[in-house]
């Protein structure tokens, strides 16, 4: 099944995703970081790369940012558009893919957000997600990446030996159709530092529901910079 069609399913009829209101804690954590170094949302242009139903924008919009979300899902774009009018703040939403070019001029964004969002991108799709993130991104910019962790993540080696995807180090989520793709702390540097200045990243543990079963879950959270 196309993953586009996966997470149409998963919004409609969620068995992974949350549908939160409230920002990623490591998202929260991270502009905590910035603004030791004098650096605020408040008239900043954010781009929010999978932004599902809008939790993370939304929360850069209350900040004074200009936000742009892109999202594969109608029905995830769906619930953000209502979130952000409920609220009173105007957020630009796309519909549309983040492996595939970005129709934004070179240097456009101050931060750009990947929330575990590029983790179902195939080898191709992750080439060019990484070579348009970094074209987009001021020279003085800042970029957020969660992915998931397959150092220390007994689950993950479990997935990736019982049902394996075509490419390196992924797997396809039973029951739900969803690759995922995760990393070692040395593919994750590898696969970043060609394009970004990897200046932050250490490893998180959460716990998440899947069909109603709690799975421990490790993730990457890396800063980056031009």
């Amino acid at each position: 099944m196309p993953q586009r069609d996966v997470w149409e399913g998963e919004y409609a009829n969620s068995k992974l995703v949350t549908k939160g209101e409230k920002p990623q804690s490591s998202v929260v954590r991270f502009f905590k970081s910035l603004r030791k170094e004098k650096i605020v949302l408040d008239g900043l242009d954010v781009l929010d790369l999978g932004c599902g139903t809008g939790r993370n924008a939304l929360y850069c919009a209350q900040e004074g940012a200009q936000v742009v979300g892109i999202e594969i899902s109608t029905n995830a774009l769906a619930i953000a558009q209502e979130r952000a009018k409920t609220d009173g703040v105007d957020i630009r939403y796309i519909h549309g893919d983040i492996g595939a070019p970005l129709r934004f001029p070179d240097e456009t964004f101050d931060i750009i957000l990947d929330v575990t969002s590029s983790n179902s991108l195939s080898g191709a799709e992750r080439t060019i997600y990484l070579k348009e993130s970094a074209r987009v991104l001021k020279t003085t910019g800042r970029m957020f990446v969660r992915a998931l962790c397959k150092d220390g993540d007994v689950n993950a080696r479990k997935l990736l030996k019982s049902h394996p995807g075509k490419e390196q180090d992924t797997y396809i989520m039973p029951d739900l159709g969803l690759v995922e793709r995760v990393f070692s702390r040395e593919d994750f540097l590898a696969t970043y530092k060609p394009y970004f200045d990897v200046y932050f990243l250490e490893k998180e543990t959460h716990y998440s529901l899947f069909d109603g079963i709690r799975y421990k879950r490790n993730y990457w959270i890396g800063y980056l910079k031009r």
